[in-house]
């Protein structure tokens, strides 16, 4: 599901769920639990809620491995997305069910603020050295654990590793006969040529004569001119999209998904800070600053040199696109392993992928994507609290090695195996991502910040639209006007940048 469809999905439960459990300011819930349940259901009975029907095989299976060597019978249940927490809610009041369930990280304070999830307490696990640093400070609010990561997703530059790898032999060819040029080596390779070619016209040439360039390169040489290869920054894209000698079928260098603000977020991810490290601190907003304006100003710019259409856009129509060879990077997250393995298998996906770190702006401001974490929270309701705690680490640590053969989903455990490179370079992505804030006051901010993005894509001064943002997030959370200091940004000169003319004809 895109961020878009799964924050109107989050819109709704937050008004539900504000309507449904009255919370105060001050945390204390004024809806009463009932003193007598509906029923009591069987203390060697767990009740696990999720809402991903992606997980209904891998949570059954979990289950009985569970049961197998427990004295608890556990019971997963699949609900509606639709108001999640509102039914949650209403069940805890009428039955202690569910005991646990599964949720995003940015519905935690909800959650908690209503009773439905509490401080997580694992027997014999450090929970620092259990999973990724980036999960941890998902689950955190007010500096408690109030869950246990499960699974993640961020997005990374996912390349065209077979391009790569061409241009990369390309290059260690060019820069080998200028090589030979400086050492003035090339006037006897060049008579030896003419002569090879007079014995080819005469049927005489031999098979080591036809030794391709490939072989006179190591793969210690190619893969490390690849790295080489590897834009860091944007502007390196933009210098590879200048250079590139691009095959026939190949129409674009860098192309993403513009519309989702999870695929744009990592421009201004690092300049920007939503609630601290952990996301609920209402007292760190820093949305306007300078670094945040040359960020936007430079994905502005973005739009002048690749000229992406934004009515014909869609994350799956772009990752299509690159399953055919048409384009060399792009940005994605962890489900397009997913389906580039099995297009692979399939006879559809002829190339080699790789998967690099989302590229910084330049050299100077550094660039940090957007994480969601998937977690485990105990409800609050429950009489089983221990045994809920004790399948939730079973489920996070133990019964992790098929998650993502089973689901798609990728682990926010340290030290898995994935079985995939591609895979391990997410969970280094994730490692440095920001997740999404889980402030109450600030639950719109996602949708803004994407219409703000589309407005400086098309055209819109980025100063402003970064202004009136953060003048707004402020104002919901002091719950007055707030008017935020003009900042100038003084333009930096830059020289006149000149284009091939095979770039142009493209």
């Amino acid at each position: 599901m895109s961020l878009k469809k799964r924050l109107t999905a989050v819109g709704i439960i937050a008004i539900a769920a504000a309507l449904t459990f009255g919370v105060a300011k001050s945390g204390r819930q004024i809806t009463e639990k009932q003193e007598t349940p509906a029923f009591t259901k069987e203390k060697d009975t767990l009740y696990l809620w999720y809402t991903d029907e992606a997980l209904t095989s891998y949570l059954s299976s979990a289950a009985v491995a569970y049961n197998e060597s427990h004295d608890i019978r556990v019971v997963p249940v699949l609900e509606s997305g639709l108001e999640y927490l509102e039914k949650i809610n209403q069940s805890s009041l009428e039955t202690n069910a569910p005991d646990l369930y599964i949720l995003g990280h940015d519905s935690l304070e909800k959650a908690y603020l209503a009773g439905l999830a509490e401080e997580v307490a694992p027997k014999e696990m450090v929970m620092e050295d259990t999973f990724i640093g980036t999960g941890l400070q998902a689950v955190t609010y007010k500096d408690k654990l109030i869950g246990y990561p499960f699974y993640f997703e961020t997005s990374a530059l996912l390349y065209n590793k077979t391009y790569l790898r061409d241009m990369a032999k390309n290059r260690l060819e060019a820069e080998a006969v200028q090589a030979q040029e400086e050492a003035g080596l090339l006037e006897d390779e060049y008579i030896e040529a003419q002569e090879n070619a007079k014995a080819a016209e005469d049927g005489e040439q031999s098979a080591a004569s036809v030794e391709t360039q490939e072989e006179q390169f190591s793969e210690e040489e190619i893969n490390a001119k690849m790295q080489e290869l590897l834009p860091d920054t944007i502007e390196d894209i933009k210098t590879f999209a200048n250079s590139y000698d691009a095959p026939l079928q190949v129409e674009g260098v860098f192309k993403w998904d513009v519309t989702d603000i999870f695929y744009n977020y990592f421009f201004i991810g690092d300049a920007i800070n939503m609630g601290g490290e952990a996301g609920w601190d209402t007292a760190q907003i820093d949305i306007y600053n300078e670094n945040a304006i040359r960020s936007m100003q430079a994905y502005q710019e973005l739009n002048q040199f690749f000229s992406i259409d934004t009515s014909e856009i869609s994350y799956e129509g772009v990752l299509d696109e690159f399953m055919a060879g048409k384009m060399v990077f792009t940005v994605a997250t962890t489900d397009a392993i997913f389906a580039l393995e099995h297009a692979a298998a399939d006879g559809l996906f002829e190339y080699e992928y790789g998967i690099a770190m989302a590229p910084n702006v330049d050299d100077e401001m550094q660039t940090r994507p957007l994480s969601m974490t998937s977690c485990i929270a105990i409800n609050g309701y429950s009489e089983n609290k221990e045994a809920a705690n004790d399948f939730a680490k079973y489920l996070t640590t133990e019964y992790i090695d098929i998650l993502y053969a089973r689901t798609g989903k990728v682990s926010a455990s340290q030290n898995v195996d994935y079985g995939y490179e591609a895979l391990e370079q997410f969970a280094a992505e994730y490692a440095k991502s920001i997740s999404m804030p889980k402030m109450l006051e600030t639950s719109n901010f996602w949708v803004l910040l994407e219409v703000a993005f589309s407005e400086v894509w098309n055209g819109a001064d980025a100063n402003e639209e970064l202004k009136l943002l953060s003048e707004q997030m402020k104002s919901q959370i002091t719950g007055e006007a707030y008017q935020e200091e003009h900042i100038e940004v003084i333009e930096e000169e830059q020289g006149e940048v000149e284009y091939s003319e095979e770039y142009y004809e493209e």
